[in-house]
């Protein structure tokens, strides 16, 4: 068992209280690795809540500068963090919430190549990303190498996520065979996002990520959740791993890493 100090007893004392956690939970915690992958409106809530829960190691992957128009729902940043990279500021804020965090800044585009040394040794991952071949990219990285992770996306006042488990639940592809064409879907910038929303599915993948690591609760295996903040109504939709998942399936078709045309989602 870990020798908390006064100090750690006092800041996760909320967490420790919770008969699902108890020390043992938080000493989980401290000794989980956490990816995630974009530090926008996704990633940020994600990361902070994490942060701030006492996840021992979190990655953070994006090669993106923090932008004027990003503010508006990407909670990890700040005016004066514009053209900083968005790694960078929100390493900056989780240390801040929790010096006893360890950050590992991925300031890197993903791809085929390199995907797979970034996402390697890691727990859990979250998709934060912003664009369909990533997504994919993702999904099928994390099959190969047997890295459970949670699906997101946000778009005008919707969302949806679910829970991945390699091997035992449906993936992406099960559901979504390959990214959609050019232009069939609008663009954040095209069509806007509620930053709210964005804040609502982040958290939401942050407590699936804490789940999987205190193993209690049920994940969002085998289930997509999807919100429509107008409304506050949330859906569970039941979905299934595919025998004809060309990647999970039992006659797999792909077997390797392959990079799609990049589109922003």
């Amino acid at each position: 068992m870990t020798d908390f100090t006064d100090s750690q007893l006092e800041r996760y004392s909320r967490n420790i209280v919770l008969p699902e956690m108890g020390l043992k939970g938080q000493e989980r915690l401290l000794k989980a690795k956490i990816l995630i992958i974009g530090a926008g409106g996704l990633g940020s809530p994600a990361a902070l809540y994490l942060a701030a829960a006492g996840v021992g190691t979190i990655g953070i992957a994006d090669y993106d500068e923090v932008e004027l128009s990003n503010l508006q729902r990407q909670i990890a940043h700040t005016t004066n963090d514009i053209n900083r990279t968005k790694v960078e500021s929100a390493a900056e804020k989780m240390r801040a919430i929790n010096p006893d965090v360890m950050v590992r800044p991925h300031l890197e585009s993903l791809s085929g190549d390199n995907i797979r040394e970034i996402i390697k040794g890691y727990d859990f991952i979250i998709d934060g990303s912003d664009n369909f071949p990533t997504k994919f990219l993702i999904n099928d990285a994390c099959i190969f190498a047997n890295i459970p992770f949670s699906h997101g996306g946000v778009l005008r006042f919707d969302g949806q996520t679910m829970t991945i488990l390699p091997g035992k639940s449906a993936c992406y592809r099960c559901i979504f065979t390959k990214p959609p064409p050019q232009d069939a879907v609008p663009t954040c910038s095209q069509a806007g996002i509620l930053g709210a929303v964005a804040g609502m599915l982040g958290t939401i993948q942050a407590a699936e990520a804490l789940k999987y690591v205190l193993g209690i609760g049920e994940l969002l295996t085998n289930v997509l959740l999807t919100f429509d903040a107008k409304t506050m109504e949330f859906n569970k939709i039941t979905i299934s791993k595919q025998k004809n998942c060309l990647i999970c399936g039992e006659k797999p078709t792909i077997t390797d890493l392959n990079d799609e045309e990049p589109m922003v989602c």
